[in-house]
């Protein structure tokens, strides 16, 4: 404990990492746990926050606990030779990241096909390599011996790395990655917009890509996504498998050879809800608002149609290999997720995780990598036990969240009510977090929609990172902080994460570069007073000096832009325009819209979704 001098005595709680590379500032630090980036099991503590009472501990098993047949493994006390792995070999021992030195026998031929594997004997392939420089803090040889734990995965498909691919890391040791949803449906979008959302996606921050269309050419729009991304590209197959049939005439080989043909393709990540047992289905039947997953729910329904369990449990073994062959990696989805507060941390949703884990310790004997999809509705007092329930259940693998949404009140919103959740998320054990735009529940996210929700999940995750104390992470913030105390706008603007957004609504009020804001005015600037403070050091760094008191650039038209949305419609005008809306689609106060296959009858609906999206299948 830290004792501070004061008159009256105060302690600070034992401290992690300083965020600060320099431990720039005043602050004493971290409040999470101190780091501990080691093999095996003695890293399950990496960059943690610390426990509240009965939280559950996490595994102290990893992916080496589950081996292949025919494998073993064993830490070696002694300094023995190192033995390289070379194809064909039966015995390996290599160096790990802590210097201890670990033997493993594989059966003889054994030749690897994914990160896991090539982690396994050993082997830093390019893609670790390159993980490690994007990280900045981690080396090659502890992004391998992550990946060997489980506790971290590099999701690149083997044909996706032939195109523009750039590997990236998902796992506590990594710094929290966020993830965009985008896609085509029956009624919207085409290929070369999905393009084009994805490059914005990419813009603004997103780590990887789910692209979950449910209509258009799904394979043209798929392959195009993946041969433009940058990102990782993640897919729920069971969508494209169920165009233009109905959902019990889904066969064991129709899964397969639809797995297959993504996997081919590039995708670097499934969504495959396995997880949802027959056996659950009566734990949601008292639910306020039931399944809320599509997959989960059209696997549901397959179950109940067809008296028999899900189709991806049973065919697990089949899906690895597959998996392994292309090097995919498993997102394995959380089909029983809540859809609202009063089912989150509900029987259903927590029999889930727990098969969840059992189907972790099959992928990871097939050396198949893997994350765990998690609940997207959790009030704020119960994300932690979640975060950590998974750390137990699913032994570290990597936790990949919706949101979660805090609250289900404010539609239009939700980016902020999830961001809220999510920034919790990620300082308890998140490993990515799936973003949330203001039209969740409401419709179709449009470009500035995907922008918000990038954005607000940029911001809880490199939150939730400076607060964990990954070293590094609050280096930025710094800079902009001296930038902001010497008032040097241009360097403030420039150190901003979206520089346009904050030149425009500075110049809005006052478009001279000063030694004050609009906000103050000069009299009242707390930071020109501070600065002026001769035994202050505030605002006195030599490297941002500048010259004060000039008219900045003007606006250029994406800033312009900014400012003409920021205005606000009266409750006058909102009203005009639903009345105008109700008007265009055929409404009246005793009719629905006129809308989607509400204009047909079912029989005609399915035809038409055969007959333009036929090609896909």
């Amino acid at each position: 404990m830290i004792n501070i001098a004061h008159s009256n005595s105060m302690e600070l709680p034992p401290l992690g990492n300083n965020p600060s590379t320099h431990h720039a500032g005043t602050t004493p630090g971290s409040f999470a746990n101190p780091p501990r980036v080691a093999p095996g099991a003695e890293g399950r503590w990496t960059f943690s926050s610390p426990d509240t009472p009965n939280m559950p501990q996490p595994s102290d098993k990893t992916a080496w606990d589950f081996l292949p047949d025919g494998w073993s493994t064993v830490e070696l006390k002694e300094a023995a030779e190192l033995v390289d792995f070379t194809s064909g070999a039966m015995r390996v021992v290599f160096l790990q990241s802590d210097d201890s030195r670990r033997e493993v026998r594989i059966p003889a031929g054994f030749e690897p096909s994914t990160q896991l594997e090539w982690a396994r004997v050993g082997v830093i392939t390019p893609q670790m390599v390159r993980v490690a420089e994007r990280e900045g803090h981690l080396t090659p040889a502890q992004v391998r011996d992550e990946i060997a734990a489980g506790r971290l995965v590099i999701p690149a498909n083997k044909h996706h790395l032939k195109y523009q691919l750039d590997p990236m890391a998902i796992g506590r040791a990594t710094k929290t990655k966020i993830n965009a949803n985008m896609g085509a449906s029956p009624v919207s979008s085409s290929t070369d917009e999905e393009v084009e959302k994805l490059k914005w996606a990419e813009r603004w921050g997103a780590d990887t890509v789910m692209d979950l269309s449910t209509g258009g050419d799904l394979n043209a729009c798929r392959v195009a996504i993946v041969q433009n991304s940058t990102v990782p590209i993640g897919t729920v197959p069971i969508y494209s498998m169920i165009i233009g049939r109905k959902i019990e005439e889904l066969s064991h080989e129709i899964i397969l050879e639809s797995l297959e043909q993504q996997a081919q393709q590039g995708v670097d990540y499934f969504t495959i809800h396995a997880g949802v047992l027959r056996e659950h289905l009566p734990f949601v039947v008292k639910r306020l608002i039931g399944i809320v997953s599509r997959g989960g729910s059209l696997l549901a329904q397959w179950m109940i149609r067809n008296s028999g369990q899900n189709p991806m449990y049973d065919r697990w073994e089949d899906i690895c290999d597959i998996m392994r062959k292309h090097d995919v990696t498993f997102s394995i989805g959380d089909g029983l997720r809540p859809g609202g507060l009063a089912d989150a941390t509900d029987r259903a949703q927590l029999a889930e995780l727990a098969t969840l884990g059992e189907l972790t310790e099959r992928a990871w004997r097939k050396g198949v990598q893997v994350m765990i999809e998690g609940p997207g509705h959790v009030p704020f007092d119960q994300i932690e036990y979640n975060m950590k329930l998974q750390r137990t259940l699913c032994h570290g693998a990597p936790f990949y969240v919706l949101g979660p949404l805090v609250t289900d009140i404010f539609p239009g919103y939700d980016h902020i009510t999830s961001c809220i959740g999510a920034t919790a998320a990620a300082y308890h054990g998140a490993s990515m977090l799936c973003y949330v735009t203001p039209k969740e529940h409401l419709g179709l996210p449009k470009k500035d929609d995907v922008k918000q929700g990038c954005i607000a999940y940029k911001i809880a995750a490199h939150a939730a990172d400076v607060a964990l104390g990954i070293p590094g992470t609050r280096d930025r913030d710094d800079e902009l902080t001296k930038a902001r105390a010497a008032l040097n706008w241009e360097k403030h603007f420039e150190l901003s994460f979206d520089p346009d957004t904050a030149r425009a609504y500075h110049d809005e009020d006052l478009d001279v570069d000063t030694d004050f804001c609009a906000m103050c005015g000069h009299d009242w600037c707390s930071v020109r007073i501070s600065k002026e403070i001769v035994e202050f050091a505030s605002g006195k760094d030599e490297n941002y000096q500048w010259n004060r008191a000039k008219v900045s650039a003007a606006l250029t038209p994406e800033q312009r832009e900014i400012l003409e949305k920021r205005g606000h419609l009266s409750p006058q005008e909102i009203h005009q325009l639903a009345s105008k809306t109700k008007k265009v689609v055929g409404a009246n106060k005793d009719a629905k819209a006129a809308c989607h296959s509400d204009v047909v009858d079912a029989e005609s609906a399915k035809q038409i979704h055969v007959e333009r999206l036929s090609s896909a299948t």
